[in-house]
């Protein structure tokens, strides 16, 4: 073993045990990694992120490590693969074209960065971003099946460089490693385990590095981030807020106190409802489901009911979520008239986290009638 591999793993062990003992996120004081025969020039600076890291080398190459997960080196068009590689490493040559995107929530930040046409194959066949639904209806992405079962040979004869999968794809490792054995280089992307909604949005930077579009990549994540910072200044309101959709058993499906969304919602000034729930539940799951009589109890008088579409069917009117339990209609939100509702897109979304939250914001300081919102409106 050469030296410099020697010293390379020295610093994977040393940042597995850092990354142990950070509960699974990246330090930012950790190593950089060794690759022979690359100069490493500097880290990309991230804000809200911990689920991965970009290292920079000269000529242009760049390293991505993902927690618990993968390590891409992204080679520079017309660049040669550097040698002895370790067998980790999956390598990514750019221009990056013909991508398998089965990661639904990343299809908004390929929207920002305007990186569309590097997309040849989906794993969805509904999206609520409208380049995304057009694309798909005029043939310019092709429905390659669900992320738990590809059209493999349809991925091979389309000569698919590279398959993007969500932490889902962990339920079924035969087709991760299915793919990579039929050659095609697969990586997890990790964005759902990012505990700061704008860290969520950060992930665009790890598309900036695949593509050679680090500088867009910056520019789109500091609008979002503007967005939030601009309401810093702002007083909390006081009022609390529920989050929930009921599920086909009849049952309310919300999401925990530590998950995103009611971050989202005190970063809005407002006060989720449930102040511990779930946190003695160390699962990765940001959701729990209650039968209603609990979820009756703990939110009747909340001050906001924001209803989840993006995750159940769209409802259009105060009516439709009355249909779905006769005892919200003793809920203070609905007696109030402050009952709103996310857009289908909500989800798809992580492009516009800091838009979202300055909508919930101006919901929660009674600034909007909800005429001139795009991912929120009002059930009436």
């Amino acid at each position: 073993m050469t030296r410099n591999r020697l010293l390379a793993a020295l610093l994977a062990l040393c940042l597995a045990l850092c990354a142990a003992s950070c509960g699974g996120a990246f330090s930012k004081t950790r190593g950089v990694p060794v690759i022979d025969g690359l100069n490493y020039t500097g880290t990309l600076p991230l804000e809200y992120a911990d689920q991965f890291a970009v290292y920079h080398y000269e000529g242009g190459y760049s390293l991505i490590e993902i927690v618990n997960s993968d390590r891409i080196l992204v080679v520079p068009e017309g660049k040669p693969v550097p040698a002895e590689l370790e067998e980790d490493i999956v390598v990514v040559q750019q221009p990056l074209r013909d991508v398998y995107l089965a990661a639904t929530s990343a299809m908004a930040l390929f929207e920002s960065l305007d990186a569309m046409d590097c997309i040849s194959f989906v794993g969805s066949k509904h999206w609520y971003t409208a380049r995304a639904a057009e694309a798909l209806e005029n043939g310019t992405f092709v429905y390659a099946g669900k992320y738990n079962a590809p059209d493999y040979e349809l991925l091979l004869n389309g000569q698919c460089r590279l398959a993007v999968e969500s932490t889902m794809i962990l339920h079924n490792p035969d087709v991760r490693e299915k793919l990579i054995e039929l050659g095609i280089p697969t990586v997890v992307e990790r964005s759902s385990y990012e505990e700061h909604p704008l860290g969520r949005t950060e992930w665009i930077k790890v598309y900036g590095a695949l593509f050679g579009l680090e500088e867009r990549a910056g520019t789109a994540f500091a609008a979002e981030e503007e967005k939030v910072r601009a309401l810093e200044a702002l007083e909390g309101t006081g009022k609390t807020v529920a989050f929930f959709y009921v599920n086909s058993a009849g049952n309310v499906v919300t999401y925990k106190t530590s998950g995103y969304v009611p971050a989202m919602i005190r970063i809005a000034g407002g006060e989720y409802v449930f102040s511990d729930l779930g946190l003695d539940d160390d699962g990765r799951l940001s959701t729990v489901n209650m039968n209603m009589e609990q979820f009756y109890a703990a939110a009747r008088n909340a001050d906001f009911i924001i209803y989840n579409c993006s995750i159940a069917s769209q409802l259009y009117t105060a009516a439709d979520l009355l249909s779905l339990s006769p005892v919200l209609e003793d809920f203070k939100a609905v007696k109030e008239g402050n009952v709103w509702c996310t857009t289908e897109s909500m989800f798809q979304q992580t492009d516009k986290t800091g838009t979202i939250i300055q909508e919930m914001s101006r919901i929660f300081h009674g600034q909007t009638d909800g005429s001139d919102l795009t991912y929120l409106f009002p059930l009436r």
